[in-house]
């Protein structure tokens, strides 16, 4: 099992930029592909990003194209999204999974963290 911590959410201007990182424990990190989706109010769960093992391959929504930069750090145990320009269509709790393949389907994704919200004020 892979347990999920997020952090780095918070609230910021839009144009602004913020951080999110995703912990994981134990030493199984490597052995999965990692996503981030996100949740706004009254919406479904959206997929925002994935990166592959290795930090070779990787896929984005094509709202967030030019913006978010996913990447991760095996050593760390801990995958990374990079959020800059951010607009107000941006807000929403962003959360980070583990699955087996990288894939804008939320079922292909076995562990979730709990979120962390983030805001962007107009």
């Amino acid at each position: 099992q892979v347990q999920l911590v997020e952090s780095g959410g918070g609230l910021v201007q839009a144009g602004g930029s913020l951080r999110l990182s995703c912990a994981a424990s134990g030493n199984t990190f490597r052995r999965y592909v990692m996503g981030w989706f996100r949740q706004a109010p009254g919406k479904q769960r959206e997929f925002v990003a994935a990166v592959d093992l290795i930090n070779v391959y990787t896929k984005y929504q094509d709202s967030v194209k030019g913006r978010f930069t996913i990447s991760r750090d095996n050593a760390k145990n801990t995958v990374y999204l990079q959020m800059d320009s951010l607009k107000p269509e941006d807000t929403a709790v962003y959360s980070c999974a583990a699955g087996s393949l990288i894939t804008t389907s939320d079922v292909h994704y076995d562990y979730w963290g709990q979120g962390t919200q983030v805001t962007v004020s107009s």
